[in-house]
């Protein structure tokens, strides 16, 4: 990671960059059928993945833009081996295909991440900071937002079995087929109408980032100007180089 992106790493914003399944984390299964089949001599156990990944998929096909109140939940492994409390955000997202999207944080302080499908800023009032990061081919590649952003392959991306068949909402974990910033996601769903309601990332060292959505508005059609940010007279901007 480039230099001057290495404490924003630690703030929630950047985070959310990361760790969000959110509402679109496409449920995928194997090519046979998800849900991993029977042992022979066992009797076949209903499986709900399958309908349930293809709802969601279908779902989000329909959905140019979404907006909602989120709230955000992050455990480090670490603290909580050692009792540690979670840290809590929250505030309004807005999505709008391809690529855009706005994180609008206000607790615990106010903070703003956005991209309009080619650079990310991630800005901290605070801080008058303002970092710039270049979204570049295959940025996105293997991360949980894709499919939300128009770009994820429900048959492709991941590995899903189901929690519980019985849950409402129906709870999915899925696993990446292809390398990934995280271990797994957890989605919970509609298994009727196939819209999204709570995500849980746990990456690689165990942390886990849940979000779960609110007042839930689709297809509003926002202003591209929500997609684009200019720093403040004052702002110290921190630019990335693209990665090789």
């Amino acid at each position: 990671m480039h230099d001057s992106f290495r404490s924003v790493s630690r703030r929630a914003p950047w985070r959310a960059l990361f760790a969000l399944a959110l509402l679109g984390a496409a449920p995928v299964a194997n090519a046979s059928g998800l849900g991993g089949g029977t042992v022979e001599g066992e009797p076949a156990v209903a499986d709900c993945s399958r309908p349930a990944a293809l709802r969601i998929q279908s779902h989000y096909e329909s959905v140019r833009d979404l907006r909602a109140r989120f709230q955000q939940e992050t455990r480090s492994a670490t603290l909580g081996a050692m009792g540690g409390v979670d840290l809590r955000a929250g505030g309004e997202v807005i999505f709008a295909k391809p690529g855009r999207m706005r994180w609008s944080y206000e607790t615990p302080e106010p903070s703003l991440v956005v991209s309009d499908n080619e650079t990310v800023w991630v800005y901290d009032p605070a801080a008058a900071e303002a970092q710039k990061l270049p979204l570049g081919p295959g940025f996105m590649s293997g991360a949980a937002i894709q499919f939300l952003l128009g770009e994820g392959d429900l048959l492709a991306d991941f590995e899903i079995s189901a929690v519980d068949c019985a849950e409402r909402p129906l709870r999915l974990s899925l696993v990446p087929r292809r390398d990934a910033t995280y271990e797994r996601l957890e989605v919970s769903a509609d298994p009727d109408t196939g819209e999204v309601s709570e995500t849980v990332v746990i990456d690689l060292l165990g942390n886990r980032t849940r979000i779960a959505l609110s007042d839930v508005r689709i297809n509003t059609d926002p202003e591209p100007s929500l997609f684009q940010f200019v720093p403040p007279a004052g702002v110290r901007v921190l630019e990335a180089l693209p990665a090789p």
